[in-house]
């Protein structure tokens, strides 16, 4: 009986010390004063409502942090990524809650949070048009298209070597000098592996018609395979579009935003790119036609483009990786209660439902 009772007693215990473990204090000046939170538009992570009001995922998230952690704050907007920046890096602002990408050079000149969401770079694209035909022309173009057009045409030739060998003493369509005889049987094999028409002067020796019955037979499976082929690398071709990789976007004209994470991805891959103020500018430049391909960060692109521009998509693949979380200055001592209180929040139903709200079947990263 004791040893049950005592045994009570340590899970009672433990419960009451699993709140205190949870909740982390904050110093007493950033409770007194109101913060200066940084955000800007980035949908559908941060943006404006109708009314003016701030929402989307990372403002809800931090609106719930500060509500944990008991602070008073306001937002304050900035009008670029590197304004953003900027602000936290000079202390204008205590935080910056947006679509901020944690980078090796950001991290050396301010402080993130715990990661919130995982993502990648996008690549956006016209359409159709002009440009979606640049997959299939590098198809035609490309080295394994022209092997399969010189096997082809490398067979074909010594069937119709083999025929002029078996018919030029027994066909006078094969007689003559050497070049006229190979010529017509170079000319009946590619009529007959085309089916293009009844081939005539077909071969009259036994040996060359047995030749013959195999070529035409061996010709249909071979042209059919050729066909098929082509016709799924098209296929591929189109549906992967314009980029399959970044070697891709060193062969066309590439757009960006200034100061983003996409720059320097692109500069480390040796890519030239045209800068954008904003998101939208390079999503019109593209819908214009000045340039081939948009990268952006991948749930932003897919965001703007589904609003704004129905006329572009979004390749379905992902360059580079990336991390989302709150910038800091450096040594905030708000970091560390942070971090806590964020950890637990990514655990729970309303992360879930939050992420489930703004980005729907999207959610999952």
């Amino acid at each position: 009986m004791r040893k049950a009772w005592a045994l009570l007693a340590l899970l009672g215990w433990l419960c009451g010390l699993a709140p205190a473990i949870a909740q982390v204090s904050l110093p007493a000046d950033l409770t007194q004063r109101e913060l200066v939170i940084g955000t800007r538009v980035a949908p559908p992570f941060s943006m404006k409502n109708a009314e003016g009001a701030w929402e989307g995922i990372s403002i809800d998230l931090w609106r719930h942090l500060a509500e944990r952690l008991g602070v008073r704050y306001r937002f304050e907007e900035r009008d670029t990524v590197q304004a953003l920046l900027d602000a936290v890096t000079t202390g204008q602002v205590d935080a910056a809650a947006a679509a901020l990408t944690v980078t090796a050079a950001r991290r050396q000149v301010m402080d993130f949070t715990q990661p919130f969401f995982a993502t990648g770079l996008g690549v956006a694209v016209g359409r159709g048009g002009a440009t979606a035909w640049l997959p299939v022309l590098r198809t035609f173009l490309s080295f394994g298209f022209l092997q399969g057009v010189l096997t082809l045409l490398g067979i074909a030739l010594l069937v119709g070597t083999l025929i002029w060998l078996f018919e030029r003493k027994h066909h006078e369509a094969y007689g003559g000098p050497p070049l006229r005889g190979f010529i017509a049987g170079a000319w009946w094999s590619a009529v007959a592996m085309t089916q293009a028409g009844a081939a005539q002067d077909g071969p009259r020796t036994l040996p060359g018609r047995i030749l013959a019955v195999i070529w035409m037979v061996a010709s249909v499976v071979t042209i059919a395979v050729f066909i098929a082929g082509i016709t799924s690398a098209l296929t591929t071709q189109r549906l992967q579009g314009v980029v399959r990789n970044v070697g891709d976007l060193r062969s066309i004209r590439v757009g960006a935003v200034s100061g983003s994470s996409t720059v320097d991805f692109l500069n480390a891959q040796t890519v030239g790119f045209e800068s954008y103020g904003l998101p939208a500018q390079g999503l019109r430049a593209l819908k214009a036609g000045r340039i081939d391909a948009f990268v952006y960060d991948r749930p932003l692109l897919a965001w703007t483009i589904q609003q704004d521009f129905p006329e572009l998509e979004v390749l379905p693949i992902t360059l580079d990786s990336q991390n989302y979380a709150i910038a800091l200055p450096q040594d905030h001592p708000m970091r560390v209660a942070l971090d806590v209180t964020l950890l637990d929040t990514l655990r729970s139903e309303w992360w879930t439902r939050t992420r489930l709200r703004y980005l729907g079947n999207d959610a999952a990263n």
